[in-house]
């Protein structure tokens, strides 16, 4: 479903800061403008709980997921909250196959070929690219020309819909948007703009 949700909207919101009180109102936002995965970084306030609203408020064909995911013990509370999609920064194999076990979708973070090789073998749904702004549209293209066909990479970090048509003409199926699309503070009025600008830009781009 992961894959599925990607090919319709290939944008993942990653909601770093979110508190709960707002999430639903964020949430909603996000979906009506068309993004169909939304992450939580665990690094935000109660983001367990979060996880929680998103996935009793939104509909079921939006995935909501966890993001800076470190250790086994998170994944199973991600679980507990409702996550479906855990979101590395790195490449644990305890962490990859904790998710697996746990019927969670996988998105590991990868800086190199050997990471992207190791995490696909482990499961991985789907490659963050992380951070983006070291490696561009260049190096996009190469890990494409070894990876399997089919493997659907996702740079995060620093993407703005002015920069993402460089990375698709290398091959890039998705993006993770963080600060460029919410950031602590925003209105969902702020966030609902900065949505409809990405998905603008995605759509005219695909």
């Amino acid at each position: 479903m992961l894959k599925q949700a990607l090919a319709q909207n290939g944008l993942i919101a990653i909601l770093r800061g979110l508190r709960p009180q707002e999430a639903a109102a964020i949430g909603e936002v996000l979906y009506a403008a068309g993004f169909c995965v939304i992450e939580v970084p665990l690094n935000s306030p109660e983001p367990y709980e979060s996880i929680r609203i998103l996935r009793s408020t939104l509909p079921a064909d939006c995935l909501i997921g966890a993001g800076t995911v470190l250790t086994p013990e998170q994944v199973e509370q991600v679980k507990a909250a409702g996550g479906q999609v855990i979101v590395m920064p790195h490449s644990d194999p305890k962490v990859l196959r904790a998710a697996k076990a746990a019927g969670l979708y996988l998105s590991p973070g990868v800086a190199t070929p050997t990471e992207a090789f190791a995490a696909l073998a482990e499961g991985a749904d789907i490659l963050k690219m992380f951070p983006a702004e070291q490696m561009g549209p260049a190096v996009v293209k190469a890990w494409l020309a070894v990876l399997p066909a089919g493997t659907i990479l996702a740079p995060v970090g620093g993407i703005t819909p002015d920069n993402m048509q460089v990375f698709i003409d290398a091959g890039v199926k998705g993006f993770g948007l963080g600060s460029g699309l919410f950031k602590p503070g925003m209105t969902p009025a702020q966030v609902a703009a900065n949505a409809k600008a990405y998905v603008a830009a995605w759509k005219s781009l695909r």
